[in-house]
């Protein structure tokens, strides 16, 4: 029987990225003289992919390329690395390695900046892989997922896959593949907004979430797990 997964979204789910994102899309906009979104809805930008967010908020198609240009050039220049892990987080990963659980990075961001961020963050060597969009290409979650699965030469059936993520994006993208959607409650959805994409649960730790990663996933080594944490 293949181990089980959990494809573990990054921007609001294992790290706080708030600062960098909104610095960089707030530059963005400035640079091609458009006015920089209010606070609350510079967050919303946190998740998705950039292209869909853009256009989510109005910025002409014939800009959308300058403004993307823009906030990868200010993310490169330093607002990637204005993060940090969420408390509780790292443990959590080791926990669920040790409970035999397979984990996968998907998200939106692109690939290479998630390489860069988890490997400056120390998160490279908890995770089996990680995968995201290329630079040049605009894709879905689910699209992603796909991806993270397609990688694996025995993924486990839907069943025994999880998507943790922090915005409705990840539960609709995991739907699509037939997995199951844990929401975390510490990232940057609006509220109620898991629970109206249909999350199975929304938790509010990370000791919270390796609970019931473990419940759902690797019952027989559920008491094991919890008493090496």
């Amino acid at each position: 029987m293949p181990a089980p997964l959990v494809l573990l979204d990054l921007d609001g789910t294992l790290v706080d990225s708030a600062p960098g994102i909104t610095a960089s899309v707030t530059a963005a906009y400035q640079a091609v003289g458009l006015p920089a979104p209010a606070p609350d809805v510079l967050r919303s930008f946190i998740g998705p992919g950039i292209h869909s967010s853009l256009r989510r908020h109005g910025v002409p198609e014939p800009l959308v390329e300058d403004v993307v240009s823009a906030y990868r050039a200010r993310l490169a220049a330093g607002g990637l690395y204005e993060a940090t892990v969420f408390d509780g987080v790292v443990p959590v990963l080791r926990d669920l390695r040790a409970a035999g659980v397979r984990l996968l990075v998907a998200t939106a961001k692109p690939e290479v900046f998630a390489h860069a961020v988890c490997t400056a963050l120390g998160l490279t060597p908890l995770v089996d892989g990680i995968f995201g969009p290329s630079l040049d290409e605009s894709s879905t979650k689910a699209d992603v997922i796909a991806r993270a699965l397609a990688s694996l030469d025995d993924p486990p059936p839907p069943a025994a896959t999880l998507m943790v993520g922090d915005r409705e994006h990840d539960v609709h993208g995991a739907a699509e593949h037939g997995v199951t959607c844990v929401g975390v409650a510490w990232g940057y959805a609006a509220p109620g907004e898991l629970e109206a994409a249909g999350a199975a649960t929304v938790v509010d730790s990370p000791t919270a979430l390796r609970d019931e990663v473990l419940r759902r996933l690797v019952p027989a080594a559920d008491d094991e797990a919890l008493q090496r944490a």
